[in-house]
């Protein structure tokens, strides 16, 4: 049951982010923008504090290997 709610509040958190990104690509009086960007951030680093929570496993990519190159191919 747990899980649903975490799940739950990341999909708000994300749903917000969302909304304030598109709020910003409009014409905004400094203040609402200040404001937004705010919220925004806030939003972020919740989402961000949960997901870690929710989801404490990294996982991490092994680096690419360089692309093999043909030796003795023909010029």
């Amino acid at each position: 049951m747990m899980i649903d709610e975490d799940l739950a509040r990341i999909r708000a958190h994300r749903n917000n982010i969302h909304r304030y990104r598109s709020l910003l690509k409009t014409q905004l009086s400094d203040l609402e923008r200040q404001f937004i960007e705010r919220r925004l951030s806030e939003e972020s680093l919740a989402l961000e504090a949960l997901s870690s929570q929710t989801f404490p496993i990294a996982f991490n990519m092994p680096p690419r290997s360089p692309a093999p190159t043909s030796v003795g191919a023909a010029s």
